[in-house]
């Protein structure tokens, strides 16, 4: 399947560049270039190998959700400056043929919003057969879309829904949209785009108290939920520690009505703490009364909890947001052109040296070289979530 949407931007000036251009080296103050025995892939000062790449489609959204856009939106980025499904395919090429990436992630802003969609992972999906091509979204309009995407490779997705009531969906999302989201996760199971996963992000006072009828409800329709903490990414830049519901709380939350007990099976580098799943016997109060006991297991659920366990000595996370910038951290304040250097005529091979330069610079954790959302000296960075892609 080709991807046809127009021609690339040319360089500022209008004409195409005589060939390739000498490629600026990565650089950050007082960090060394990548040397040349540096591991093969996208590996890093501190021993890790990114593998797991998550692309942004667009930064637009038709959600305004509390923890990741202002009310009134942000200025999106002219289209333009956005990737063509061409160079997508390119670059996503780049990464799983030079670089060893195994894994895509599609991301936004929106996914959905974008109307080549199908098309892009069509063409993804003839490219690379084997690849697991997966999709973060809030689900508005996936009803409509869930089994083209499927037909097209798509292979499973991701959702996210902080709660099943109309007012506090309405309230965090400032949208009125919970019956078309819920339209679309049971679309994309239909489709067979599973695992279907289900992400939530528990503010205090507003939907806390709501997990664990929200993990009951997942775990009645096979869906794994999986529970986030809320990271200093909004755009509006009020996050504050003692505001977030920490894993601890979560966990604290979900064992009024479940037992916990760790997933068997490898972490394997995902974000994800996964947990296997009891019904609490009534009137028990013990946290771990039932762990291990021979209830049936009814699920898994994961936690997130990037802010207060963070996961960041086994990451394997690569970013390119909508405009083609290779972000190694999702709290980098350092950004690195990919695109740019594309249009300009740059080889694959010119492409993957410069993504490598950049992995090589991925701090050790938080976008600093120790770990610590509450540390004295994080900054928060200036890109939203949306603007990111997760």
């Amino acid at each position: 399947m080709s991807v046809q949407l127009g021609m690339p931007q040319l360089p500022e000036g209008g004409a195409p560049d005589s060939g390739p251009q000498p490629l600026p080296a990565a650089r950050l103050a007082g960090v060394p270039a990548r040397p040349a025995d540096a591991p093969a892939g996208l590996a890093d000062r501190y021993g890790r190998r990114a593998t797991d790449m998550r692309l942004s489609l667009t930064d637009k959204c038709n959600l305004r959700c509390t923890y990741c856009m202002p009310a009134e939106g942000l200025e999106w980025l002219a289209k333009q400056a956005v990737m063509t499904g061409e160079e997508i395919v390119r670059i996503v090429g780049i990464g799983v043929n030079l670089l060893g990436v195994r894994e895509l992630r599609l991301t936004g802003g929106e996914p959905l919003v974008r109307a080549d969609l199908a098309d892009i992972i069509g063409a993804l999906r003839q490219a690379h057969p084997e690849l697991p091509i997966s999709m973060t979204t809030n689900g508005v309009g996936l009803d409509r879309k869930a089994a083209a995407l499927k037909a097209a490779g798509l292979t499973r997705i991701n959702v996210s829904l902080d709660s099943l009531h109309e007012e506090t969906f309405t309230k965090l999302t400032r949208r009125p949209f919970l019956d078309r989201v819920l339209a679309g996760v049971d679309a994309a199971w239909a489709a067979g785009l599973g695992p279907v996963k289900l992400n939530a992000v528990l503010m205090r006072g507003i939907n806390d108290a709501e997990s664990p009828s929200l993990l009951a409800w997942a775990l009645e329709r096979g869906y794994e939920l999986r529970f986030i903490e809320q990271m200093p990414l909004d755009a509006d830049h009020g996050w504050t520690r003692r505001n977030m519901i920490t894993a601890a709380e979560i966990r604290e939350l979900l064992s009024k009505e479940f037992v916990l007990s760790p997933d068997p099976r490898a972490r394997d580098g995902a974000p994800a703490e996964r947990f296997e799943v009891r019904r609490r016997t009534a009137g028990s109060t013990d946290p771990d009364a039932a762990a291990g006991s021979d209830g049936p297991v009814l699920g898994t659920v994961g936690i997130i909890a990037s802010v207060t366990e963070p996961f960041c000595s086994d990451c394997r996370r690569t970013r390119i947001t909508a405009e083609g910038k290779i972000m190694s951290c999702l709290f980098s304040r350092e950004e690195f052109d990919l695109l740019g250097l594309l249009r300009q005529g740059a080889s694959d091979e010119q492409l993957a040296e410069r993504w490598q330069d950049a992995m090589w610079l991925k701090p050790k954790a938080h976008g600093m070289d120790h770990v610590g959302l509450d540390a004295p000296d994080f900054v928060q960075p200036d890109r939203s979530m949306s603007a990111i892609g997760g």
